[in-house]
């Protein structure tokens, strides 16, 4: 037989295209239309209802960026449409391109009963099939004139992304407003055809399945009647029936299907606006779920529901129901999916504790997976945090964005560094917004790495981002891919009916121990610095004013403020938000988050000032309040007392020009230039700068990666550099122990304090940057005189090593990392800590000295600032003041308890009383994260802790009130059957605690609680 392979396929992309869809809808009447703009924020539902709209004209223009327009739509179904199907098409200027990214729209009857969101792929209303022609329809359209931040040309810089600097040129042409009969024949000959089209093409071209398919599809286009379409669409569906039903092979690939939305919590729209786009997305869903009897939709993101609750009652009310159906599931167990290489410890539990929380109490459901398919790398210790919470699962898709190494696993075990093991998995779908295309569903099927010992894989399937989630095509394609010959086979379930086989499949599968590292999106542990710091500096207070006001209750009688302390917690989870706490949103979300921030620290402050005052008394005498979990100043931690000062400090010229700053414990020279060419180490004789080095230097990059700015920075900005080595001035301070250094670059400005406090071996940087570039990257340099192969980074409830070698190309590719409070170096006997209270990116490169001692340099350089013009074109313009401490002869537990302090400094006031300890622990590996009043209000005392130094440890808790019972708990403060209870002696909790282990106790209180 002759190969007419290219001529079969050429011919049905053009009948599909030009007749077979169009016939889909083969008669239309056009629909009056009206409108009102809103003339500013979003209005409630009922106002824009009872607005009085003007008419408007298909072609017109319409929406101000970030304007919300109400349409009124009317019309009358002709009389000869009786017992027709009948659909409102409603294209508000619609890019099909661009679902999520656009204009969208919920539709309304006149009552306020939501209908359907609208959407570039999902621009249809159900009107019904009237018994007779003159039914009247009126349907009310909220449409947000979203702008198009992410256009075809990716990356360029518009002022678009906030409304204050948008503009008010209107954003889209109205397109089409009609009445139409929809021809359910054809719609599904249409899906008959796009199913084999595409899994035809996927098909080997020898194979005989792909002939019988196309010589199918040839016979279907032949009994088309080009000219009558709608009334031979039957015939043609019957050519098709055989290869449709032929089912698959016993070992095809088995793909869970599960009905889903990813929404950004917010990104190229501010947090307003993922409001509106969650209740259009689960407005489409739960109709969808009334047509669909086998479509699942699940999302995640605690959140995301609580607006709709909040915000959508009425659509509240459909979700709930979908939900007690068992249809509409709730995911993750997550306040929102949040980055997870920077929260803190107990920010990154939080997030498990009030997103559980939420759907325990909301629905009685339990979420056993973790559900994170966007977030931008995984740190080492969430697997300890996600067990703790309850859970045992982690599905995620974003690492297969990695630009060098491809991983090696779709399904695994991750191992955390506490030795904690979740089953994890990969969709090899390679996408989290799959929508049942051939090629997506034989993509899964290939790229499924563990072929041989399972045969399970998950494709979250729908458009995202205010997309309108999955639509009744997809449902539609799915049905026909259940037992296909040839395909995967597709069914619908939850993410839990998922993991159960897949784990009983694959009991024992291999195992990846360390972080998940995307080699890509570096540059989100920098962009947006105010961001960053505002999440930590909450996440200090909140432990600050926990710990206070937890110990001005039971002291006291203290009001705790459970309600406020519940508010903040979320309003910061929130603010973890992937695109928000890694800089990657619009300028207008940013503006809005330092705004929050500045907020919720006022709020914070007042709390803690409260309590503190509470448990100080009315008097004159100075009290030093030492909230870090190790003791300072002879103030032990969690108490207040007099603070002791040992020694002094000297300034002193170096002969050279510069200064030298010495306490007897460290000398510090600094060059004229402000540059730290010597930090000695006066009892262990050892200096930290490597030879003719220094540190405290400042080099600026170019930073121009290749796509995602404020994502990205590629490898080759190293390869230009700039040193800033001039300095205005370089002065002794005048408390005697600091000196002060003012450098000018390009239009920016830097004032640096460099002081070395008595008593204290750390050597303290502050660090203003005025800043005003534009791509550029600024970097703050330590060449050590360390020889390291690796080097421990802190995470959270714990710390974890990177090499420093890059003998591999899994370890090149992690040219940016990211820390916490500290990054350690050390040889046997002596190491160095950089300590920073703001800044989570930095790298580590070594080189080996070729003259003089030929020992070995390790630099470890602190990311400070990035001037990217994308989303955000004004990204980080402005003051910032950051804090890092240079800690000679740190051993790790040192590093611990330097980056507590430098985060927690001490809070002085006056009072008549000093204060003890709500609880002490008596080993220094043993930090304690958190000591708060359990959440149930009984007033019960929570204290978390973990071993924090990677060793075994034993630990006696003491409280400082009589304890009527102890037990451990998960999370969410639940007791945790599976552990005994804790050894208690004398009142006292014996701990035996195995590396990095995490542990939640709750003592209850022999007397009631005072507040």
């Amino acid at each position: 037989m002759h190969d007419d392979r290219s001529l079969v396929e050429a011919r049905l992309k053009r009948v599909l295209d030009e007749r077979i869809r169009p016939a889909v809808y083969p008669e239309s009447v056009p629909l009056d239309v009206a409108v009102w703009h809103a003339p500013g924020e979003p209005v409630p539902v009922a106002e824009g209802l009872a607005a009085e709209p003007e008419p408007i004209a298909v072609g017109a223009r319409w929406g101000a960026p970030w304007g919300t327009s109400w349409f009124r739509v009317t019309g009358t179904v002709p009389e000869t449409w009786a017992g027709k199907t009948v659909e409102a098409i409603l294209d508000l200027g619609f890019d099909e391109n661009m679902p999520g990214f656009q204009c969208e729209g919920l539709v309304y009857r006149p009552d306020g009963t939501p209908v359907k969101g609208l959407n570039p792929r999902n621009q249809w209303v159900r009107i019904g099939a009237p018994a007779e022609g003159g039914e009247e329809v009126r349907l009310h359209i909220e449409a947000a004139s979203n702008p198009v931040i992410l256009d075809y040309h990716p990356f360029l810089p518009t002022q678009l992304g906030d409304k204050e600097t948008a503009g008010s040129e209107p954003q889209y042409t109205l397109t089409r407003m009609d009445l139409a009969v929809f021809d359910e024949t054809v719609w599904q000959l249409v899906i008959d055809l796009e199913v084999l089209g595409e899994l035809m093409a996927e098909l080997p071209v020898e194979s005989a399945r792909r002939w019988e398919i196309l010589r199918a599809v040839e016979g279907a286009l032949d009994a088309v009647d080009l000219q009558d379409v709608n009334g031979t669409a039957g015939g043609a569906r019957s050519r098709l029936a055989g290869v449709l039903s032929a089912p698959a092979t016993p070992s095809a690939h088995r793909i869970s299907a599960v009905g889903h939305a990813h929404i950004d919590s917010a990104w190229l729209w501010p947090l307003r606006e993922t409001v509106r786009k969650v209740a259009r997305t689960t407005s489409n869903m739960t109709a969808l779920l009334d047509d669909e009897p086998d479509f699942v939709f699940a999302m995640s993101q605690a959140q995301q529901w609580a607006w709709v609750k909040e915000h959508r009652p009425e659509v509240w009310a459909r979700v709930k129901k979908a939900v007690a159906d068992g249809r509409f599931v709730p995911a993750g167990g997550m306040w929102v999916e949040s980055d997870t290489n920077m929260p803190g410890s107990e920010a990154m539990a939080r997030q498990f504790v009030h997103g559980k929380r939420f759907f325990l109490e909301e629905f009685g459901i339990e979420n056993d997976e973790a559900w994170l398919p966007d977030t931008f790398g995984f740190a080492a210790g969430l697997p300890q945090i996600i067990r703790a919470a309850g859970s045992k699962w982690l599905l995620t898709q974003k690492i297969s964005w990695s630009q060098t190494n491809k991983f090696p696993h779709h399904t695994f075990r991750w191992e955390g560094i506490d030795g904690t093991r979740i089953f994890t998995h990969f969709p090899p779908v390679d996408t989290y917004n799959c929508s049942m295309k051939g090629s997506e569903i034989a993509h899964a099927a290939s790229n499924f790495k563990d072929k041989g010992v399972a045969r399970h894989s998950l494709a979250p399937t729908g458009w995202g981002d205010g997309g309108g989630g999955t639509t009744r095509e997809m449902v539609a394609k799915a049905a026909r891919l259940r037992d296909l010959e040839g395909s995967a086979r597709v069914v619908w379930e939850t993410p839990q009916e998922f993991f159960e086989k897949a784990e009983a499949e694959y009991p024992e599968p291999p195992v990846w121990v360390g972080e998940l590292y995307l080699e890509l999106h570096r540059a989100t542990l920098t962009s947006q610095a105010r961001t960053k710091q505002g999440n930590r500096r909450s996440e200090h207070l909140l432990r600050e004013a926990e710990l206070w006001a937890a110990t001005a209750a039971v002291r006291t009688g203290f009001p705790y403020p459970y309600e406020e302390l519940d508010r903040i917690w979320k309003t910061v989870l929130l603010h973890q938000f992937h695109d928000i706490l890694p800089g990657s949103s619009i300028a207008w979300v940013h503006r809005e988050a330092r705004a929050t921030y500045e907020r919720l620290a006022a709020e914070l402050d007042a709390i803690i000032d409260a309590a503190q005052r509470a448990l100080a008394g009315e008097g004159s005498t100075p009290l030093v309040f030492n909230s870090a979990p190790h003791g300072r100043h002879g103030v032990p931690a969690g108490a207040a007392g007099a603070a002791a000062t040992e020694g002094n400090t000297t300034l002193t010229p170096r002969p050279d020009g510069g200064h030298v700053l010495d306490n007897g414990l460290l000398r510090i020279e600094l060059d004229a230039r402000g540059l730290v060419v010597s930090a000695y180490d006066i009892a262990a004789d050892r200096e930290t700068i490597a030879p003719g080095r220094a540190a405290n230097l400042l080099q600026l990059h170019p930073d121009f990666p290749n796509m995602w700015d404020a994502w990205d920075v590629d490898e080759f900005y190293r390869n230009t550099v700039t040193d800033l080595t001039d300095a205005d001035e370089v002065v002794p301070g005048e408390d005697g122990s600091s000196v002060r250094i003012v450098r000018s670059f390009g239009r920016s400005r830097v004032t640096q304090v460099l002081s070395l406090a008595p008593g204290e071996r750390r050597l303290v940087l502050d660090t203003e940057v005025d800043w005003h570039e534009t791509e550029k990257f600024l970097k703050l340099a330590f060449p050590l005189d360390v020889h390291a192969e690796r080097y421990a980074s802190e995470t959270q409830f714990g710390h974890f090593h990177r090499p420093t070698h890059t003998n591999t190309s899994w370890e090149a590719a992690k040219f940016e990392a990211c820390n916490h409070r500290f990054v350690h170096f050390e040889e046997p006997g002596w190491g160095v800590a950089v300590v920073n209270d703001s800044t989570y990116g930095h790298d580590v490169t070594r080189t080996v000295r070729t003259d003089g001692d030929r020992g070995t340099t390790t630099t470890v350089r602190m990311s400070l600032l990035r001037a990217p013009r994308f989303p955000d074109p004004e990204t980080d313009q402005g003051v910032h003041c950051f804090r890092h401490a240079l800690v000679p002869g740190a051993g790790i537990g040192d590093a611990v308890r330097e980056g507590w302090r430098i985060n927690l400094p001490e809070r002085r006031v006056e009072g008549a009383r000093e204060v003890a300890p709500l609880v002490t622990v008596d080993q220094e590996a043993v930090v304690v994260t958190a000591v708060k009043l359990a959440d149930d209000g009984s007033g019960d005392v929570v204290v978390r802790f973990h071993e924090a130094h990677g060793g075994r440890a034993r630990a006696t808790l003491t409280a400082g009130f009589e304890v009527a019972g102890v037990s451990v708990t998960d999370l969410l403060e639940r007791p945790l059957a599976e552990c005994p209870t804790p050894e208690v002696r004398d009142g006292r909790v014996i701990a035996r605690l195995r590396p990095f282990e995490l542990m939640t106790l709750r003592l209850k209180r022999a007397v009631a609680a005072l507040e």
